[in-house]
């Protein structure tokens, strides 16, 4: 079971889509259930209760789905926390040792698109870079959890993940400034779609990314230095974690920032895929400054 947005950008509706090797994908609306896949859907159970409905066979067919644009699997997050250096060899590649604890940072959640939406290149950017992470959907709030046991509790489900990050606005100077390298428009697509905690196994999931077709990345969850349960554990005793919001969990070696691979260029394509959770491709467009009347 997959859960999806399909539509225009801004009108996206549930989806639920059933992949099987025997015959052609089926999509089915969501909208007996739902208006939408956010937080208050998850909350309130409602991955268990399309599973359910899909059981039953009451979601009706939705035609012509497979010609929709797809979007965001889940709708605008209110947070999207970021995880940095949480794979060893990616930290080497970086020039630092691997983190103790959790390294956290926020993203803005309208930096959210869908996963073959163009990637805007801003318009100054020269070392624009890609990076392919597993994503957690948070489906109950976590605050001050007791464990990471508790944490587990807490995951919705996982999602395919593009942190694009702009290393010139990101790392020079004393402090480093993570907010500016990660919070330009439309570097987080997220999806193709939503697979539910209990269907997958998010600590062992192959991750990697293709830049024009030639490999870059290529690792597995099971690297993580902090793995999802920590994660949220961690986070919960310095935010509330809400239903509906994202944690990318860290990008694994084998991007531009390694000196290895050139940074990205307009009409670049960049391809990033989770195992079990869906392919990414992005095209790369230059975009304008604005300038005076």
């Amino acid at each position: 079971m997959k859960i999806m947005r399909l539509g225009d950008s801004g009108r996206e509706q549930p989806a639920l889509l059933v992949t099987s090797p025997e015959g052609p994908d089926r999509y089915f609306s969501l909208l007996p259930l739902t208006a939408d896949v956010d937080g208050a859907f998850l909350a309130d159970g409602g991955l268990e209760k399309a599973r359910k409905a899909l059981e039953a066979g009451e979601l009706p067919d939705l035609e012509g789905a497979a010609g929709l644009r797809v979007g965001s699997p889940v709708a605008r997050p209110g947070s999207v926390v970021g995880i940095g250096m949480n794979y060893a060899a990616h930290a080497a590649e970086s020039g630092a040792e691997p983190p103790t604890i959790p390294v956290v940072f926020l993203k803005p959640s309208n930096t959210v698109t869908g996963p073959f939406d163009p990637a805007p290149l801003p318009p100054r950017s020269t070392q624009y870079d890609w990076e392919v992470e597993l994503g957690i959907v948070i489906g109950k709030e976590a605050s001050y959890l007791a464990s990471p046991d508790e944490a587990a509790g807490c995951i919705a489900g996982y999602v395919t993940a593009n942190d694009f990050s702009e290393r010139e606005y990101q790392l020079p100077g004393a402090a480093g400034q993570w907010t500016k390298g990660k919070s330009l428009p439309g570097s987080t697509p997220l999806g193709p779609w939503l697979v539910p905690a209990d269907q997958i196994d998010g600590g062992n999931l192959r991750l990697r990314s293709w830049v024009n077709g030639q490999p870059r990345q290529d690792s597995t969850s099971a690297e993580l230095i902090f793995n999802a349960p920590t994660l949220i554990h961690h986070c919960s005793q310095y935010m509330r974690l809400e239903p509906g919001d994202v944690i990318l969990t860290g990008t694994p070696q084998g991007v531009a920032l390694s000196g290895r691979f050139p940074y990205l260029q307009p009409g670049d394509v960049v391809e990033v895929e989770v195992e079990g959770l869906g392919r990414q491709r992005q095209e790369l467009f230059r975009t304008r400054a604005a300038t005076t009347a």
